[in-house]
């Protein structure tokens, strides 16, 4: 027996953790506080032969992929253990940013990679307000405090404000892609246009290096003895009734807009 467990000990181990779902600070979203845990355990327990990384994202938070990403960098070279991303239907948007932090990304022949671009979305209901007799009443002290408020009608001040900072989300993103991609870039015009490619023309365009999967293309890497270590979220039994059912259901909402961005 312990011949066997010394022998089985001496087998190279992969590490895989999923990431699945959108990116933000939600109960139900991938954030940088709910990983934490999970990707420690991930590079340091065991001395793992690498971390592969099942991404399933549809992006999200720009700070939470931020952090995300810093933290999966900072462990891999803490550590020495490399990162493989291995995509499913999307990696875009915010999920494409944490591929990035991987030393290699990995495809399905049909995974929808890319949208480097940020999007902010809202509505105006001043009108409906209005036909209802509602009056809307805001007192601030500062003239930008209620910058894009929903309630009144959009102001071009507001609306430039707003462009000059997803513009400079938008170079932070562009900055991060190029950090980690570098030469592997094609010079390809859409590139940071938001615009997404599938698979192979990911891979074509150096958002991606290979098409594969992740049990074979580990095993092609450490071996066929290769074992595989599956680390998963804790998730609650059971949710808190009142304003957490409502949070939760506003949350499923914003989730399945940012799947339907893509076709899911």
């Amino acid at each position: 027996m312990k011949l066997w467990n010394r022998l089985r000990k001496r087998r190279p181990v992969v590490a895989v953790v999923r990431l699945q779902g959108t990116i933000g600070t939600s109960a139900r979203a991938l954030s940088d506080a709910s990983l934490r845990a999970l990707l420690e355990r991930a590079f340091r327990k065991g001395k793992p032969a690498a971390v592969a990384l099942e991404i399933n994202s549809p992006g999200g938070s720009p700070v939470q992929s931020s952090l995300i990403g810093a933290r999966i960098r900072r462990l891999a070279e803490e550590t020495g253990v490399p990162v493989y991303a291995f995509t499913e239907d999307v990696a875009a948007s915010g999920g494409y940013w944490i591929a990035s932090a991987a030393d290699e990304i990995i495809v399905d022949p049909s995974s929808i990679i890319g949208s480097i671009g940020v999007i902010s979305a809202g509505f105006g209901a001043q009108e409906f307000l209005a036909r209802q007799g509602f009056e809307r009443r805001v007192h601030t002290a500062g003239e930008s405090k209620s910058m894009l408020d929903p309630f009144r009608p959009e102001r071009p001040e507001d609306v430039a404000r707003l462009d000059r900072l997803l513009g400079h989300l938008h170079e932070t993103f562009k900055a991060q892609v190029r950090s980690r991609r570098s030469d592997k870039l094609a010079e390809e015009p859409a590139l940071f246009t938001g615009e997404v490619w599938i698979g192979q023309s990911a891979v074509d365009v150096g958002l991606a290096d290979r098409v594969g999967h992740l049990v074979p293309v580990m095993k092609e890497t450490f071996g066929d003895k290769v074992r595989f270590r599956r680390l998963e979220q804790k998730r609650r039994l059971l949710p808190m009734l009142g304003l957490q059912i409502a949070e939760d259901a506003l949350s499923a909402l914003d989730e399945r807009a940012a799947w339907a961005r893509f076709g899911l």
